[in-house]
Order: structure tokens, then sequence, then C-alpha cells
């Protein structure tokens, strides 16, 4: 019963059976494959553009609060827009969350971020900021939103692929049983 125990413990400190050569460098490495790497990559820089847009944007109303003027429903928008992607994107960074499997949601982000760059765009792409500081930053932050939406559409449509591709070799693995 002691010596059970003893190997117990002996095991559980290695982390790993006898001749196994699992570390989490060793994980980490068979885990990150160019897909992987590409997901990941591609996440990081929908959090980082998402948080820029909540920064371009909720300055303004930080502005209006201050002022006492009511909000401005297009900039709540863009700001809750870029809230709804950040928290998305990390959720999807997760490294035992399936990101493709909801792909749909990666759409629903791309619907919502190609309304707000069709309401910014037509207010300020044509618009001559005449040094307005403020005209040319919403200028700035409507080449942001279309970035943002380009890389959720580019989410969307692997997450699309990844799923088919998963859901064909299910069909392929049944049919063979």
């Amino acid at each position: 019963m002691i010596q059970v125990l003893l190997m117990a413990l002996k095991f559980l400190s290695r982390g790993s059976m006898k001749g196994e050569k699992v570390g989490l460098s060793n994980s980490l490495r068979a885990n990150m494959t160019p897909g992987s790497i590409f997901r990941i990559l591609l996440r990081f820089f929908q959090l980082i553009l998402g948080i820029v847009v909540i920064g371009l944007y909720a300055q303004d109303l930080n502005r209006a609060h201050k002022a006492g003027v009511g909000y401005d429903s297009k900039w709540m928008y863009a700001t809750i827009t870029g809230t709804l992607a950040s928290f998305w994107a990390i959720i999807c960074m997760l490294p035992l969350v399936k990101a493709w499997f909801l792909f749909g949601i990666d759409f629903i982000v791309f619907i919502l971020y190609v309304a707000a760059f069709g309401v910014f765009g037509k207010m300020y792409i044509k618009e001559d900021p005449e040094g307005n500081g403020g005209v040319q930053r919403m200028k700035n932050a409507v080449w942001i939103l279309l970035v943002n939406m380009l890389l959720w559409f580019v989410s969307f449509v692997y997450g699309a692929v990844v799923f088919w591709k998963y859901w064909k070799g299910k069909e392929a693995s049944t049919m063979i049983v």
C-alpha cells in the first residue's frame, strides 16, 4: 500500500508516466500549428483594433458626458461594437475554445462593423477636416473600422472553412462504419 502511494506521488511530481516526455513546452510546441498561430495573431489584432475603436469613439462620449449633453447613438454603437468584438476576440484566443465552431458570431461582429463603417464612412470620408483635429480623428477612425471589418470577415471565412472540413471529415468517418 505504501509502495503504491509512493509511486503515485512520484508520478504526480513528474506529471507524466515513465518514458513519456510531456511538459508544458512540448505540449505547446505540439499544438502550435500554422493554423493556430494564424488564429492567435488574427484574434490578437482584432483585440487591439477593437480597443482602438473603443478609445476613438468613447472619448467623444466622455466629452459629451462632461458637457452634460446626451450621448450620440452612433458613437455609442461604435463603442459597443468595439467592446463586443474585443470581448469575443479574448474568448477566441483561449486555447480550449474551438472558435471555428462558432464562426457565426464572427459573422455577426463582421456585420456590426459593416454598419459602423457605413454610418461613419458616409459622415467622414468626404469631409474636409480644415485643421479640425476631431474631424481628422474621425476620418482615421473610419479606416480603423474598415480594417476591423476585414479582419472579422477573414476570421468568419476561416472558421467556416475549418468547420466545413471538420464536418466533412465526420461524414466520411461515419460512412466507413
